[in-house]
């Protein structure tokens, strides 16, 4: 069995709104981690942030089910993980990347996660990651 991977908040929106671009992609790439049945993480700071964006992308009940239903392992950050991450920040002052991303960035090093899946290309950037969702 491979390692466990990482999910971003953009993930779910993909896989619950029919009309987003990445929509297909992600249904895809969900159903192959399933079927190779890899541990999913998000970290406590993605569960906000993607629970923020489907308020805002698909409405309340939207958010809220996805809330009550979301299955994976919920990695919370630690106070050393969030220093990590700030560090992260400070170092590369040439990036557009958010404290979420660096979290993420953080406790996935920590954890030794080394794949994620997201369509978001900041983590791209960060280059520590196989990449599910991104095109190559």
């Amino acid at each position: 069995m491979k390692g466990e991977v990482l999910w971003d908040s953009g993930v779910f929106l993909a896989l619950l709104d029919v009309d987003d671009a990445n929509h297909e992609r992600a249904v895809t790439v969900a159903k192959k981690i399933g079927s190779e049945r890899r541990i999913s993480i998000i970290t406590n700071y993605v569960e906000v942030e993607t629970h923020a964006l489907l308020l805002r992308r698909l409405g309340r009940a939207a958010a809220l089910q996805w809330l009550s239903s979301a299955e994976m392992e919920v990695a919370r950050a630690s106070r050393e993980d969030e220093l990590r991450a700030k560090e992260i920040l400070v170092r590369h002052t040439d990036k557009d990347w958010s404290l979420c991303d660096a979290i993420s960035f953080s406790v996935a090093e920590r954890r030794g996660i080394r794949t994620a899946f997201t369509f978001d290309r900041h983590f791209r950037q960060y280059a520590r990651f196989e990449i599910l969702g991104l095109p190559r």
